[in-house]
């Protein structure tokens, strides 16, 4: 399947929607969290004295928890329904799924005022739905501007994968080394040229969206043929991949600017030091539904100072799209370990059918 056609079906993910994942456990725990504060800022203005500040937090609460789970719920179950839908489409059903929780709330608490404490009886109706569309209204805004916030770094992504990603020195290298083949070697030249039009064909398409972990490896093993072309036998790369058989989606260009400052920072000061051959490890594999990738490459400790920046910031950016794409559920964490240098990637499996 071509990446375009799996943006079309990606459509969920792009961070300019409406709504949040709900189901997402970042989402959850952030809107819990947001929700607590507003509930703790209205006990401080509601009591009289600093003592009375919990008990009108445990008032305040009793009423908001409730329905708040119940929204969640909600919203999570609703998901598959949510992102078939146009976004203003998508935003009005939530919002009336909204009103209609706000007023099962305000049935129950009228129904049952012997489990709730305090008194509603001067409070209508509309006035209790409207004030919890408000709250809902807000919580969109925020996570609405969180996503503008953090939208940056998709532009980021793709202008890096423009500029620094594809460096001049790999450009004028491998040019150099298809002019070496030509004469001696035309058809792996031409394999070559092909290998450098699909990876800059990459490049150049919108990288906004998720991406099958396919794709993502087979752009990856591209590359690695123009590096092996140009580097030779002191180029070695293992793959070990372990993945399920429904094709995960990733973040496009989440592998290949590691892979590539695995070479630069990592096997190249190595040739030039002893002339050594370089290891390129690739694990790729399943717990649960969670994807585990590990990346390692060779580390002197003497060149670090020098050959950290790239590094730095190819982890920098694929972490801020990961986090916008999953928010709390993925981690990408860096390492030194007996000489080499490992990223770790964990991400929960998403696929065209849980979408």
């Amino acid at each position: 399947m071509s990446i375009n056609q799996t943006n079309s079906a990606t459509r969920a993910h792009d961070a300019t929607r409406h709504l949040p994942n709900f189901c997402n456990l970042g989402v959850m725990l952030q809107l819990l969290l947001l929700v607590s504060i507003l509930c703790l800022a209205a006990g401080v203005l509601r009591a009289q004295t600093l003592s009375d500040v919990w008990p009108q937090l445990l008032t305040i609460s009793i009423y908001v928890q409730p329905p708040l789970m119940l929204s969640l719920l909600a919203s999570c179950a609703l998901r598959r329904l949510f992102v078939r839908m146009s976004a203003r489409a998508e935003l009005v059903l939530f919002l009336v799924v909204e009103a209609l929780i706000a007023w099962l709330t305000f049935w129950l608490i009228g129904e049952y005022k012997n489990v709730f404490s305090g008194d509603l009886s001067a409070v209508a109706a509309w006035q209790f739905i409207t004030l919890f569309i408000f709250t809902t209204a807000c919580v969109l805004i925020y996570f609405n501007l969180r996503a503008r916030e953090l939208s940056p770094a998709l532009a980021e992504a793709r202008l890096q994968a423009l500029q620094s990603r594809i460096r001049p020195h790999f450009l004028f290298n491998s040019i150099n080394a298809v002019l070496s083949l030509i004469r001696h070697e035309p058809k792996r030249a031409e394999r070559m040229l092909e290998d450098m039009a699909e990876l800059f064909r990459v490049l150049m398409a919108d990288n906004r969206r998720l991406t099958p972990l396919s794709d993502e490896i087979a752009l990856c093993r591209r590359y690695l043929e123009i590096e092996q072309i140009r580097l030779g036998d002191r180029l070695k790369v293992e793959w070990n991949l372990q993945h399920q058989a429904i094709d995960p989606l990733v973040p496009p260009l989440m592998l290949q600017p590691l892979i590539e400052n695995a070479v630069y920072h990592g096997i190249e000061p190595m040739m030039s030091i002893n002339n050594e051959a370089g290891v390129l490890k690739i694990d790729v594999s399943t717990k649960g539904k969670v994807l585990n990738i590990i990346l390692s490459n060779p580390y002197q400790i003497d060149l670090a100072p020098t050959h950290s920046g790239g590094n730095k910031m190819a982890i920098k950016n694929i972490r801020e799209r990961l986090q916008l794409h999953f928010d709390a559920e993925a981690s990408l964490n860096a390492r030194v370990i007996a000489s080499r240098y490992e990223v770790e990637i964990s991400l929960p499996i998403i696929n065209e059918q849980t979408v």
